[in-house]
């Protein structure tokens, strides 16, 4: 069916850390329509939850049963499916944050794909062996489907050289270690909603619990924040970006951290937890930071943060035409979004009133009249782009 106008059926499973975000979807060549979408949180905690609304955003499931891995939530949209009116999945797309340096493009998934992915989940600690969960549980829920890895490096691999080497020794440039770049289907989205109106020089601020700003020319990306791995980069929720290296040779001297240790404190215990020393949701930091200084601190840092990666990023476009905002806290939060672009004068940027209301369209405009940059807030649609991948690839 590869490059043909029928309508498939897609299953698009987005694995994170601790979550899965799922999508069916009756894909053609012209349209994506979503049948039903969920996702499952907080898997391997006491709080564990999986969710599921039709398009019409009936409920379909609410369930707070145990979920210790991604095998879980993948048998409960199984039955789900199974039951359902629903016409089964004919192929599944997965979201992989990292497949190294042998996996750059979006491909069909079989005995050597995995081989490779299983070989690159030290890029992608958190994410990768998820994800492979993922993987295997669907090929056996679902067998026989074709299934296709969509990457989130596939966005930026043709970053110049500027951008995508490290100042480290030739050797281990040779093994990989280089700068990937990560949310990469979000990035992939936000030019496919932007179609004929893509300007030549884009910013993408996505923000969320992972956070990364991307440089895209005429469509195609030149520089991101994020680095080898996804704890590059912008403050995010509990990881910290960009740090010393310094800071993580003193650790490992003076504090005894092994590699570990180091992966467990920059990923799991910084960011917006660690600064804030009460939480990683950017709500709750708003919530407290009129009586608590430090919640005030952390939403203060991040909003600095991304504007200063903003504005460094347009000096890799030569100027910016348009920024979009997209992401959990990019979308949702006018507040964090007001404080970035009050530093982006220089930038020409000026936010009109309609970023404060809560009811404006998606794709309305924030930014004023009187503003030399435009600016927008837009839907990350990953899962949609996952689909779009399985449908051309299976």
């Amino acid at each position: 069916m590869t490059q043909s106008n029928l309508e498939t059926t897609v299953l698009a499973l987005n694995s994170g850390s601790s979550s899965l975000k799922f999508g069916l979807y009756r894909v053609r060549r012209s349209a994506v329509a979503c049948l039903l979408s969920g996702e499952a949180q907080a898997m391997g905690s006491k709080s564990a939850r999986i969710r599921a609304s039709d398009a019409k955003g009936r409920q379909l499931l609410d369930d707070d049963t145990a979920m210790l891995d991604h095998g879980d939530p993948v048998r409960s949209i199984a039955d789900l499916l199974a039951r359902g009116p629903w016409p089964a999945p004919q192929a599944i797309g997965h979201r992989i944050v990292h497949g190294g340096p042998g996996l750059r493009e979006h491909c069909r998934i079989d005995q050597v794909v995995l081989q490779r992915l299983e070989a690159a989940t030290a890029f992608a600690p958190l994410h990768t062996p998820a994800a492979l969960v993922a993987i295997h549980q669907a090929m056996a829920h679902f067998p026989g489907l074709h299934q296709a890895a969509c990457f989130d490096t596939t966005f930026h691999a043709g970053m110049p050289d500027v951008a995508r080497v490290l100042a480290l020794p030739r050797a281990l440039r040779a093994e990989g270690v280089q700068r990937y770049g990560f949310h990469g289907l979000s990035c992939e989205s936000i030019v496919h909603q932007l179609a004929g109106a893509l300007p030549p020089r884009l910013l993408i601020a996505h923000l969320g619990n992972g956070a990364s700003v991307t440089a895209v020319l005429n469509g195609q990306s030149i520089d991101t924040s994020m680095g080898l791995t996804p704890t590059g980069g912008l403050i995010m929720g509990t990881r910290s970006g960009d740090l010393d290296p310094g800071a993580l040779a003193y650790l490992m001297r003076e504090k005894k951290l092994d590699a570990t240790g180091v992966e467990d404190l920059i990923d799991h215990r910084s960011g917006l937890l660690g600064i804030s020393g009460l939480a990683s949701d950017m709500r709750a930091l708003h919530a407290a930071a009129a009586s608590n200084a430090d919640a005030d601190l952390a939403i203060r840092m991040f909003s600095y943060a991304a504007a200063k990666a903003l504005a460094a990023m347009s000096a890799a476009l030569g100027g910016v035409d348009l920024i979009v905002f997209t992401g959990g806290i990019g979308e949702n939060d006018a507040l964090v979004r007001a404080a970035i672009c009050s530093r982006l004068g220089g930038l020409g940027v000026a936010l009109d009133a309609r970023n404060l209301d809560a009811d404006r369209p998606q794709r309305e405009l924030i930014s004023s009249d009187r503003s030399r940059c435009t600016v927008r807030v837009l839907c990350s649609q990953e899962d949609e782009q996952i689909a779009r991948h399985a449908w051309a690839l299976c």
